[in-house]
């Protein structure tokens, strides 16, 4: 299995079946299941026969899938929050919050991870916070990791929010009255929120719905961001510019590279991963940013240990590595977009882009816009309905943006922010080229979502077709051609 990305492609299958499976099966907990197909891992490991390696191996992933996803279900169906969620009971809970505040003027949501109900520990089960009025403004202030005390009533979730079992969610609390706060015990997320506050200080000078997008770019934090921009860049397919993705890692282990150069190999393997791990941590690790950072992490080792991988084997590793971590994430939109997406890049985006024709730059850059939209297809469609046609000439506008605007946006950000106090004008001149590349990127997807034109599941399957029909009579003219060649 290591010469080809067949063999985690293969386990990846085996994790999917085995997550859909213990999925019908129900919760349940599965100490032995989980030994044995451990036990199956650490024999295919240790095999050297490669077709009975790859079939004990698929087997065993396939039942640790299994293990692990039922072993989520059962936590999520009897937490030590059940009885009193059941009850609708009043509660008393301390806990951290798990994301940033979000919500309506006078009113804010928010995942809180439960320490402890009543003074009894919960097992830092997740729970959905809701809060109006008073209690709500004081909730919005705060950001992740910050720790508090809360007085409401448990329910179940119901409606739109039962959505939130797949991330563990285990009760929804609507808050009465927000005791006390205070800041993260972890030193991690103290570095990781001053660094975010003052990446986000530095585009104060900036208009409100320019900071709103700027802070979508670096960090995904589009809670600020007009409903109208947000439709707009969905109209117009350019919606996973606002979630960070590879290429934000990507921007930011360039940024930090020259210094990395600096160190020995160990030492730039240890701040590398470092650097990632910061990162995701102001980004919150929501899908797309664990999927990154995952795939940074693995080449970055390989590269350590002398044995470089191509884009693909990273792919369906770190995908198998994150599908068995949490299995609940084949559930989030997000992640299979951004697996979808890579996918189609790695694997299509050079084959389109040595095919097109005209300067190397634009063939390249709509290679890989194609690529990445017909990755994310198989996902858009069933979700969505349809993939916009425009995104094709919007992203291959928008995506040579996106980077200047993210490499320049974080140090400009982390710059500005660090001498608005004393030197405001600064601040403000830092800020300019962030200005331009932002209202050119809100023009771009304003104009391409005029154009009301999309795919939907009858016309994918036509283009499947079409597409499968002009590889196929090239496949017959090719072997016509070997053919006709006499033999020597």
């Amino acid at each position: 299995m290591t010469g080809s990305p067949s063999g985690p492609l293969a386990l990846i299958g085996a994790a999917v079946a085995g997550i859909l499976h213990a999925e019908h099966a129900g919760p349940g907990s599965t100490p032995v299941l989980l030994a044995v197909g451990i036990t199956g891992c650490v024999i295919a490991l240790v095999l050297r026969v490669g077709g009975l390696r790859v079939a004990i191996a698929v087997i065993a992933v396939a039942v640790v899938a299994t293990a692990l996803t039922q072993r989520a279900l059962d936590g999520v169906a009897h937490s030590p929050l059940a009885a009193q969620t059941e009850a609708r009971a009043s509660v008393r809970i301390t806990g951290s919050l798990v994301g940033d505040p979000d919500g309506a003027p006078y009113f804010a949501s928010v995942l809180v991870r439960v320490a402890a109900v009543e003074g009894r520990p919960a097992g830092q089960r997740a729970t959905l916070v809701t809060a109006r009025g008073d209690a709500a403004a004081r909730l919005r202030l705060l950001e992740a990791g910050d720790r508090v005390e809360l007085v409401g009533w448990l329910e179940p979730l119901s409606g739109f929010d039962a959505r939130l079992r797949w991330r563990h969610v285990v009760a929804h609390l609507h808050v009465v009255e927000l005791v006390s706060f205070a800041p993260p015990t972890s030193p991690l997320l103290r570095v990781a929120n001053e660094l975010r506050q003052r990446v986000l200080a530095g585009g104060l000078q900036l208009p409100a719905t320019e900071r709103a997008l700027v802070a979508g770019f670096l960090l995904g934090d589009t809670r600020q961001l007009p409903e109208l921009v947000e439709e707009q860049f969905r109209a117009a397919g350019m919606t996973h510019l606002l979630a960070v993705s590879g290429a934000n890692v990507a921007f930011v282990l360039a940024i930090v590279a020259p210094l990395l150069r600096r160190l020995s190999l160990r030492l730039q393997l240890v701040g590398g991963l470092a650097v990632i791990v910061v990162f995701g941590t102001m980004t919150r690790w929501e899908p797309s940013v664990l999927r990154a950072c995952v795939m940074a992490a693995c080449s970055m080792i390989a590269l350590y240990l002398g044995r470089p991988s191509a884009g693909i084997r990273i792919l369906a590793l770190a995908t198998l590595v994150l599908l068995l971590a949490d299995p609940f994430l084949l559930h989030s939109v997000g992640f299979l977009l951004s697996v979808g997406a890579s996918a189609g890049i790695v694997l299509l985006g050079p084959r389109f882009a040595s095919s097109l024709r005209g300067p190397r730059a634009i063939r390249e850059g709509l290679g890989i816009t194609l690529a990445a939209q017909i990755g994310v297809a198989p996902v858009l469609i069933p979700v969505f309905g349809s993939v916009p046609l425009a995104s094709l000439p919007a992203n291959l506008l928008a995506v040579p943006l996106a980077a200047p605007l993210t490499v320049w946006g974080l140090v400009s950000g982390l710059v500005g922010g660090a001498v608005a106090p004393w030197w405001p004008a600064l601040a403000t001149a830092l800020q300019v080229p962030t200005l331009v590349l932002a209202r050119v990127l809100l023009r771009i997807a304003a104009v391409f979502s005029q154009f009301d034109v999309a795919i939907d599941g009858r016309a994918a399957w036509g283009v499947i077709a079409l597409v499968s029909l002009l590889a196929a009579l090239r496949l017959r003219r090719s072997l016509r051609a070997d053919a006709a060649i006499p033999p020597r």
